[in-house]
């Protein structure tokens, strides 16, 4: 019953000042609506990032040219360690190995030309990267070996060719003024932090080692990148400790002085999710900034409202009440402005979530920030503490004031 009375005179005592309680609430209402939207902002990025990773998968392992430390000749990756990183014999810990080569192409079609990735794989990339396809079929050994003249095409490129990603199979397209069959198109997989995921063509990995690829000084079996996937996440550890030995031995380096590099796909996501953890306490330090600036408001009425009610809190204390009777009348003044302002931003914050997400969408972005639990409970609490931090001030000023001197004030 105390505390209720006290929160109703507290609400009496605001809405007598409806003006200056709402423009004292505004800095909090803004501060809250920012954490909330800087914070939903991180998290969906964070997922959207992540997301976008596993879907190629955990028990993927990337082996590339060059090594971490400087090594006077480099011996480059070629089909010869590929394939005896795909031998079960040498390998056990490995399932799957897909050799590529990338580099940039000009691909024309229906009067337009454009500049993309081309990515040569082979048969293996289909599992490897979990490639999935809108319409028509993924490149198969046969064409491998035959150095069939086929291609994939990203979304993005059969979008800006042909204005459509549906029916274009059997379509012609020239890469490299050549001409290629088309049996297949990517579905869209949306951009990321790591640029379009739909901006390349696929072909025969033998086909671009014998017409598109050929470069002075590089050997025809030669590789950019191996891609190998492990039996199971539980394996990755092992397989890496395995394709190192293998090419150790094929490369005749020593520990320590490799001329190549493995890297986990376990590896990529925990760095996403540092920067992007990171980045979500920037934003959020960011916006809890206007949360400090509303409580400095908060401060500042209260103190206005004490030097405002100096004969009243006299007459109270005259009367008979305590120093924590006028303490806590203070407080809970400051804490239902503080609340009450933490509740509005709550909701504003949502809705700014929500429009960014829709703004997102409309522009082609597959990126929806989340607003999570642990924001809002944040956010509130948050809101509340500052309340109640900023109020202890005025509140034991005016409950520090004597009876007789409070009567007095003019």
């Amino acid at each position: 019953m105390f505390l209720g009375q006290n929160l109703l005179e507290a609400l009496e005592s605001l809405t007598s000042n409806k003006l200056r309680s709402g423009l004292t609430m505004l800095g909090i209402v803004i501060g809250v609506a920012a954490v909330i939207a800087m914070l939903s902002v991180g998290q969906g990025a964070s997922a959207s990032i992540t997301g976008a990773i596993n879907e190629i998968g955990t028990n993927l392992i990337f082996v590339v040219s060059g090594g971490q430390e400087d090594v006077n000749v480099v011996r480059p990756l070629t089909m010869g360690d590929a394939r005896a990183i795909a031998d079960p014999l040498n390998a056990p810990s490995v399932l799957l190995v897909a050799p590529m080569i990338q580099s940039r192409v000009d691909v024309a079609a229906a009067g337009e030309t454009r500049s993309t990735q081309l990515q040569a794989v082979t048969a293996e990339y289909l599992q490897v990267r979990n490639v999935t396809l809108s319409d028509g079929e993924f490149i198969s050994d046969s064409q491998v070996l035959g150095q069939a003249s086929v291609v994939i095409l990203g979304s993005d490129v059969a979008t800006n060719l042909f204005g459509t990603t549906e029916g274009l199979v059997g379509e012609t397209v020239r890469l490299q003024g050549q001409p290629f069959r088309v049996i297949g198109v990517e579905k869209a997989k949306g951009g990321s932090g790591f640029g379009s995921q739909d901006d390349h063509v696929l072909v025969p990995l033998t086909t671009a080692q014998a017409r598109l690829t050929t470069q002075q000084g590089s050997t025809p079996d030669q590789l950019d990148t191996i891609l190998a996937q492990a039996v199971n996440t539980e394996a990755v550890p092992q397989a890496v400790t395995e394709i190192e030995e293998i090419l150790r031995a094929r490369h005749r380096v020593q520990v320590g002085k490799d001329d190549f590099t493995t890297f986990k796909q376990q590896d990529i996501l925990q760095t996403a999710a540092q920067i992007t953890g990171v980045l979500t306490i920037f934003l959020g330090g960011i916006a809890a900034i206007s949360l400090l600036v509303g409580g400095i408001g908060i401060m500042n009425i209260m103190l206005v409202s004490v030097t405002e009610r100096t004969r009243e809190i006299g007459l109270r204390k005259a009367l008979g009440a305590r120093r924590r009777d006028i303490l806590i009348q203070f407080l809970t003044e400051s804490a239902t402005l503080s609340l009450a302002g933490g509740t509005i931003g709550i909701l504003l914050g949502w809705l700014l979530a929500w429009t960014i997400g829709q703004i997102a969408t409309a522009t082609g972005n597959d990126f929806t920030p989340v607003v999570g639990v642990d924001s809002i409970l944040l956010a509130t609490l948050f809101s509340a503490a500052v309340g109640l931090f900023f109020g202890i001030y005025p509140a034991s000023r005016a409950a520090s004031l004597q009876p007789v001197e409070a009567l007095r004030y003019e």
